[in-house]
């Protein structure tokens, strides 16, 4: 049985939980609960009346969640198993209309990595699968096998930014033209010769995200919880959000700004610009410290912002 301590290391976890500015009684919202680190961090924050929601759409986050530190006078923890994109919609159903703070640790988990049977990375020969959700039906091998070879060309260009995304993608249909492309050892196989030497690691791990990103909808899960997160805190509420890479922290560095997914600003009757939120000090990166206890944490980045209005 998996542990709290294999499952998932925190990443910029006092940074990230500092950054909420948590207030004992409030009402705070954790939308990627993974192994729970930072969860915990925050309920060591909170009061007796304090409520702190969990999200995760993996079952494997759900059985690993044991006692989040319930008191007797009621929950002070709720686990809702469900795509951060709802955070919204659930709120309601539970009757919560604004809340004090909100964190999100984007990207994938260390248990995901490191569950060879889950296909998410290339360091193991498993099943191409990629789905955060198991009980969604669409996963990597079906991308690979299925998508034309534009569309292909458009996820790779897209989501793993890689220049060559038509070379990368015609190779992918000519392998796929010979046998089924089933395994991640048969994917890299497919494509590792497009690169050099030198950065082929690095870019077929670009084509891996790739077709992570397209299997989950990562990018619309994301906009729209953001979009959501501008309505549901109170003035003087908070958003911390951790960054992975560069399309993430755009669409989170534009919410900031603009108070919208696409950057535009909007403005009053007078010409006035107007937004909702605004930034709480300069982007956080991991200390060195950090860096060499949590690999994962490379590219990682924070930005913390507070609701105005």
């Amino acid at each position: 049985m998996m542990t709290v301590e294999t499952y998932h290391v925190p990443v910029l976890l006092k940074e990230s939980v500092d950054g909420l500015d948590i207030q004992p009684d409030g009402v705070y919202v954790d939308v990627t609960y993974g192994g729970g680190g930072h969860s915990r961090e925050i309920m060591r924050h909170l009061g007796p009346k304090g409520l702190l929601f969990g999200f995760d759409q993996d079952e494997d986050a759900e059985r690993n969640m044991g006692n989040m530190g319930n008191t007797p006078g009621g929950p002070r923890f709720i686990f809702v198993r469900s795509n951060f994109r709802y955070v919204k919609q659930w709120m309601r159903y539970h009757g919560i209309s604004h809340i004090d703070g909100l964190l999100a640790d984007l990207g994938v988990s260390s248990h995901h990595f490191d569950a060879a049977e889950r296909g998410f990375s290339f360091r193991f020969d498993a099943p191409l699968d990629m789905r955060m959700n198991r009980r969604a039906t669409l996963t990597a091998a079906d991308v690979v096998n299925n998508y034309s070879e534009e569309q292909l060309a458009d996820v790779l260009y897209l989501y793993g930014e890689l220049r060559n995304a038509r070379q990368v993608a015609a190779a992918i249909v000519k392998a796929r033209q010979q046998r089924p492309i089933s395994t991640t050892a048969q994917l890299q196989e497919a494509v590792e010769r497009l690169f050099a030497r030198e950065r082929e690691k690095k870019e077929v791990t670009k084509v891996f995200q790739a077709l992570r990103i397209e299997v989950n909808h990562e990018m619309d899960a994301l906009a729209q919880m953001l979009t959501a997160a501008t309505t549901l805190l109170r003035p003087g509420g908070r958003l911390s959000v951790i960054t992975y890479h560069s399309l993430e922290d755009r669409m989170v560095k534009n919410i900031i700004r603009s108070g919208r997914i696409d950057g535009r600003q909007q403005q009053d009757f007078f010409g006035h610009t107007t937004c909702t939120l605004r930034p709480i000090g300069k982007p956080i990166v991991p200390s060195s410290d950090e860096l060499q206890q949590n690999p994962r944490s490379r590219s990682a980045k924070l930005r913390v912002a507070e609701k105005t209005v």
